[in-house]
């Protein structure tokens, strides 16, 4: 289907948006829309055997015997109608709409009710029928064509995804949280699965794949047409789990249609509420929204991590609560097949926080930490901005295995793919390019080869490719201490911070102690020593009691103390004291020493300082940006001043002609 056809449909369907403006705000519209062009897309698909299965209802309607199956045998799908109704013959009785079209959706299999009942769709047509709209509405969807011979599945999908964009812009919702761009999901699927090309052209094949936050399954149906195209024999079983509602039911629509089984697509959310536990599978892939907090389903994730430790689906640490992409990769690589079962790969998209967002120590560089050092990261690909309908940030995929080929063992591929796209002539929201099919071959065959071109400069896309090893991407987070050096001295600062200070108001007269020190103001010291002697010496002097214990002492010190570089180097426990406004942080790649570090990068800088080896933290990150920055030097001042000579004579010419 061209870009033209599908709109004309998506048009024909979100047409009913005329008829609902007044009795419907806007951000409502798709819940009519919606479930009328599934019913509608059903009552198409079922038309061809709609006389059998009603032969069939009629022949066993006397027996007390399950029918369901002999239902969809007829039907020849999952699901059937057992009604001799239709859209076009209930809009034909304008009297009764509500009451046939009620009838109607009563007679769906209990599988395809279930989709229908998802959205909420006896409450709309009570709504529509008292708005006197439902004869409208109803017959406007009788009249639009979606049988398969005209529309294929994979066409349909482009039409749910369109009026799902548009429901999604009325509702001010994020469209991407819904699908994904099909020819992003075209060459993630091509990344996933085009190493496994031989393995799937075997007779006998069975595979199982899983996207745990599927919408409305194009990433499921992308993969199947991918594998079945291979090998026609082979046994495609698709699973997935959605929390948007509308989503979910296209997508156990979608599934009905295939004669594949919907119940494998479960309803909520993968975090709380796993629908596939204790499931594994041979592919993995999703799109999970970019930046969603996780608040809601906080309790159940660390209840989970808690309680099961090292088998929980979030070992071996959790992100930070605003956003959960690194939970849906996480929950995937639990449920990967086992390596001595086949193993399992992994596909899934990400904007750039999960690269590097999250210092040493932090959950999100444990879970970097995690995935590399089993060796499951085969690699990322780098993908143009502005490719997807909900923003125009860049994205990434990571392919991730836990059977990776012996020469991709203890490496990552990283590519640059963010050059291969084409300006589309309209813009879908913030999607302003697309990535066509030459650019998907060029860089599906671009990752295959990615070893190869790393190391061969002559190879023509050799810059776009870099490959490293797993260790790489792990630092050591040192703390560079230097000592506290201060000189010390009375001054009315200094008073006013001794009247503050918590150790002094506990004093019998701590006013009249800081009074007998104002005699010392402007008195300088050297050594705390010799301070603290002369001070004791001029409040006993006064007749009174010299306080002892460590809080004082520190109160003391903290008061009349002043950082100097050239004062007295303070001690604690046999060893300098750090000064903490002087204390800094350096990341030490793995495979350096820290202590040569120090010696090469600081200690020629400030030679006192020294490594507190007690907080020193791993880290990990992906600094896939730096690894391909090219610097580009400024223009020269001479052009970029002829440039804007230029402009002004234009603006110059401009105002002459507004003028005359």
């Amino acid at each position: 289907m061209n870009t033209d056809r599908h709109t004309e449909l998506a048009n024909h369907a979100w047409s009913v948006a005329d008829l609902l403006r007044g009795d419907y705000k806007q951000s409502d519209y798709g819940k009519v829309i919606l479930p009328f062009t599934v019913l509608r897309r059903l009552e198409c698909v079922l038309a061809p055997t709609r006389e059998k299965v009603l032969e069939t209802v009629e022949k066993y309607r006397d027996r007390d015997i399950d029918v369901d199956r002999f239902l969809r045998k007829a039907s020849g799908h999952r699901f059937y109608n057992t009604t001799p109704l239709t859209l076009k013959s209930i809009a034909a009785d304008s009297s009764h709409v509500a009451r046939h079209l009620t009838e109607y959706i009563g007679g769906f299999s209990p599988n395809a009710y279930e989709v229908l009942e998802r959205y909420d769709f006896a409450q709309q047509i009570k709504k529509l029928d008292s708005a006197n709209l439902l004869y409208k509405v109803t017959s406007t969807f009788a009249d639009l064509d979606l049988r398969p011979e005209i529309v294929d599945n994979h066409q349909m999908g482009y039409v749910f995804e369109e009026l799902i964009r548009r429901f999604a812009e009325q509702s001010n919702e994020t469209a991407g949280e819904h699908f994904t761009p099909r020819e992003v999901i075209e060459l993630m699927v091509n990344l996933l699965i085009a190493p496994d090309d031989d393995a799937l052209s075997k007779q006998g094949v069975v595979r199982r794949v899983l996207d745990p936050a599927c919408g409305t399954g194009g990433m499921l149906s992308a993969a199947y047409e991918h594998i079945t195209s291979m090998n026609s024999g082979a046994t495609v079983d698709v699973y997935g789990q959605e929390l948007n509602p509308e989503s979910w039911a296209i997508c156990r629509s979608d599934l009905m249609i295939k004669d594949q089984d919907p119940d494998n697509i479960k309803f909520g959310n993968s975090f709380s509420d796993d629908g596939h536990q204790g499931d594994t599978f041979d592919y993995l892939l999703a799109n999970p929204p970019f930046g969603v907090e996780w608040k809601k389903v906080k309790e159940d994730v660390e209840d989970d991590l808690e309680r099961r430790s090292e088998n929980s689906r979030f070992w071996p640490a959790l992100p930070r609560i605003n956003d959960g992409s690194l939970l849906f990769l996480q929950h995937m690589l639990s449920k990967m097949k086992p390596a001595e079962q086949g193993g399992g790969r992994v596909a899934i998209v990400f904007n750039g926080s999960p690269l590097f967002t999250g210092a040493a120590g932090s959950g999100e560089s444990q879970i970097r930490q995690y995935i590399l050092e089993n060796d499951w990261l085969e690699g990322i690909v780098a993908l143009p901005d502005q490719l997807f309908y909900n923003t125009g940030i860049s994205t990434y995929f990571w392919i991730l295995s836990n059977r990776k080929s012996p020469d991709h063992r203890g490496r990552v591929v990283l590519l640059d793919a963010r050059d291969q796209w084409q300006k589309m002539r309209k813009s879908l929201g913030d999607k302003r390019k697309h990535i066509d099919s030459g650019q998907i071959a060029e860089i599906t065959r671009l990752y295959a080869e990615a070893l190869d071109a790393a190391k061969d400069e002559s190879h023509p896309q050799h810059a776009k490719v870099k490959v490293f090893n797993n260790d790489d991407f792990g630092y050591r987070r040192i703390t560079v201490e230097r000592p506290l050096t201060l000189r010390f001295e009375i001054s009315e600062d200094t008073l006013a911070a001794l009247r503050e200070a918590k150790p002094i108001q506990k004093l019998d007269a701590p006013e009249r102690f800081v009074e007998t020190l104002r005699p010392l103001v402007g008195k300088t010291w050297w050594k705390k020593d010799d301070a603290v002697r002369e001070m004791r010496e001029t409040v006993t002097g006064a007749g009174l009691t010299w306080p002892t214990g460590a809080p004082f002492a520190k109160a003391l010190r903290d008061a009349v103390g002043v950082r100097d570089s050239e004062g007295e180097v303070q001690t604690v426990k046999g060893g300098p004291e750090p000064d903490t406004e002087l204390r800094d942080y350096e990341n030490v790649p793995l495979d350096e020493g820290v202590e040569e570090h120090l010696k090469r990068e600081v200690l020629p800088h400030v030679p006192d300082a020294w490594i507190d080896h007690t907080k020193t933290k791993i880290g990990y990150e992906i600094p896939f940006t730096r690894h391909f920055y090219v610097y580009e030097p400024p223009r020269p001042l001479a052009e970029i001043d002829a440039e804007l000579k230029a402009l002004e004579a234009e603006i110059q010419k401009l105002l002459g002609e507004v003028t005359e």
